[in-house]
């Protein structure tokens, strides 16, 4: 008779200070800028992240809002509560954030720091974040949970970014809960929709035509000839 048991996985014990402290030495042996981690009198540590921003759809924020000055982010200055006005706009095709982040920041709290440096409105939930690995060859993708440390992934893996990067993404739509954003949001995320399609439709369109244009051609010039 087979019997199926649930048996509990034995989990690892958090690292020692002492362990942390090597790790960290080990790690800013390897870097090669001044971006290093330091150690905390708690056992905590602090150190610098860099996450690519790879989103392919166009992102809400502020309409007519500065850009955020040094003086906005010192004050703690949400320029995002100063209008009501939306308008959708398209980030830098995979423009790098850097961020300097502490060792029990999560991946929930780095979604909305970077949310909130580039005024983005959006519901957090859109997005997730991801680790991205290079493995013989192939780039590998694998999203964190929300309550995972990146800066202790990134002792982990070294300076390296090719052993180990931060990437921002669309979050997957089979797991975007729908019923927590707004109607205003949701019709808005309708119009973004229409238009690429619009313009998918239009891409098509030109392929075929520029097809037929040459087909044309061909025919024409098969008729001038003898035979």
């Amino acid at each position: 008779q087979n019997v199926t048991q649930t048996v509990e996985e034995e989990k690892p014990q958090p690292p020692t200070i002492q362990e942390i402290k090597q790790k960290i030495e080990k790690y800013n042996a390897k870097v090669t800028n001044c971006l290093l981690m330091k150690l905390n009198y708690d056992g905590t540590y602090t150190g610098f992240i860099k996450v690519h921003l790879k989103l392919r759809r166009p992102v809400t924020v502020p309409a007519g809002i500065r850009p955020q000055s040094i003086y906005d982010a010192l004050k703690e200055v949400n320029l995002a509560d100063m209008t009501d006005k939306r308008t959708s706009f398209y980030l830098p095709l995979d423009a790098i954030k850097q961020l300097h982040i502490s060792s029990t920041t999560t991946v929930s709290e780095v979604i909305q720091g970077l949310l909130k440096k580039f005024m983005v409105v959006d519901n957090p939930q859109k997005f997730a974040l991801f680790k991205e690995m290079r493995k013989d060859g192939q780039v590998l993708f694998q999203k964190l949970p929300l309550t995972e440390y990146p800066l202790y992934l990134r002792l982990l893996a070294g300076p390296d970014t090719d052993a180990l990067s931060f990437v921002l993404k669309e979050n997957e739509t089979g797991e975007v809960e729908w019923d927590a954003f707004s109607i205003p949001e949701l019709q808005n995320f309708l119009m973004i929709l229409d238009k690429e399609e619009k313009e998918k439709i239009q891409q098509v369109q030109r392929k075929y035509e520029k097809f037929k244009q040459r087909l044309q051609q061909t025919l024409k010039e098969a008729r001038g000839k003898p035979g």
